[in-house]
């Protein structure tokens, strides 16, 4: 039996928990054929395969696909809750910071602005390469708390891990401390720590 499984655009450690799941399904001799889009997921594929006792074999197809294949060989099957290795660290050249301080994005018509911006936030989660940390202050710290029509979207980018961070000081102020909805509080000294050690910082 032959499981395929497309991976790519899917944060770690999504790719090595759907090949985990896959090869507990699996028999003697199936195969699992992960399709990724980065050597970090490929190297913990290797270290999955190594875990299980199980073939692998890996092959690059293009600028960002590779194909991993992974047999089954049973070796492992008498083990139980074996820990997955995955080394999710995010080199320093892809680390992205999203800065966020209003509800609207740009000046001029505020209706406008708040369309832009939560077309901006939806954006956000379809990049092949998703930013490691989006940063609330301001009036940007409305967007994590209920209501807020971009919170489904803050959420999806929460649950792919990316860090949503939002300014304490801030939710303080506007009293809405209590409504905060996804991500975490947020100070001053991790909103300059975060910027300062950013590869790259997106202001919308």
């Amino acid at each position: 039996m032959e499981q395929r499984i497309d991976a790519k655009g899917l944060a770690c450690p999504k790719p090595v928990i759907l090949a985990k799941k896959a090869m507990d399904a699996c028999g003697r001799n199936d195969v699992v054929l992960i399709t990724v889009d980065n050597e970090m997921a490929v190297e913990n594929l290797r270290k999955l395969a190594a875990s299980q006792g199980a073939e692998y074999a890996s092959e690059k197809l293009g600028e960002k696909e590779y194909s991993v294949r992974i047999t089954v060989t049973g070796e492992n099957e008498n083990k139980t809750q074996t820990e997955i290795p995955v080394t999710c660290s995010i080199p320093a050249a892809d680390n992205t910071v999203v800065v966020i301080s209003s509800r609207e994005m740009g000046n001029g018509d505020e209706v406008l602005g708040k369309i832009l911006m939560k077309g901006f936030i939806y954006a956000l989660t379809q990049l092949p390469k998703l930013p490691k940390t989006v940063l609330l202050y301001n009036g940007g710290a409305y967007l994590s708390c209920e209501d807020s029509e971009s919170l489904e979207d803050l959420k999806k980018l929460d649950g792919e891990g990316v860090e949503i961070l939002t300014c304490g000081t801030c939710l303080n102020h506007y009293g809405i401390t209590e409504k905060l909805a996804v991500g975490r509080v947020t100070n001053m000294y991790e909103i300059v720590e975060k910027q300062a050690d950013a590869g790259k910082i997106i202001r919308p």
